[in-house]
């Protein structure tokens, strides 16, 4: 089995398994969106997603008892790895967005703008804040669960959950000085 940096050559070599095939197709389009808000930018969460296939199939023969589990933890632990190397980087400034395409008479352009609004406001808070809230909120994962996929206790997730909504709502309301309209059926 080759190992190379890139698992081009693993997949190549190795014979992939059909329940494999079958995670990737029902799971990896909501582990993309778990990945995006993570990381707050759409090439980095597939670069994290692709990494996060390739160690979950390299391990299938461990992972496929709870596959999407396995594969959570590990795109944890790779945005964490992500975050840590982006530390080590000088930091890079934003373009400033272009208010042309942020507002609209089209309800639709105007969704578009709250849902960036939101992912901005994810990237803004820290890392562990927003990692409790994607996965309690968006993966609708239990208190427990978050913790033992954070390696915290269920009061940290609850402490930060707590800080980081709190934060949210301040940056939401801020953005325009005019809290969003709530989502219905939204978690």
């Amino acid at each position: 089995m080759s190992t190379g940096s890139d698992g081009a050559e693993f997949l190549t070599s190795v014979k992939i398994d059909a329940q494999f095939e079958a995670f990737v197709r029902a799971r990896s389009t909501a582990l993309l969106r778990t990945a995006y808000l993570l990381t707050g930018d759409r090439g980095a969460a597939e670069d994290l997603l692709q990494t996060t296939l390739l160690r979950v199939a390299r391990r299938w023969s461990t992972a496929r008892t709870a596959p999407e589990a396995y594969a959570r933890t590990v795109l944890v632990n790779l945005s964490h790895d992500r975050r840590r190397a982006l530390f080590r980087r000088p930091r890079e400034a934003p373009l400033p967005p272009d208010p042309d395409l942020m507002t609209g008479v089209d309800q639709n352009l105007d969704r578009v703008a709250e849902r960036g609004a939101m992912v901005r406001a994810l990237a803004a808070l820290p890392i562990r804040q927003r990692q409790v809230l994607v996965l309690r909120y968006f993966e609708d994962l239990s208190v427990e669960e978050t913790a033992q996929l954070l390696h915290c206790t269920t009061g940290t997730v609850k402490a930060h959950a707590s800080r980081g909504l709190a934060r949210l709502r301040d940056l939401l309301v801020g953005a325009d000085d005019q809290p969003l309209q709530e989502v219905p059926n939204a978690h």
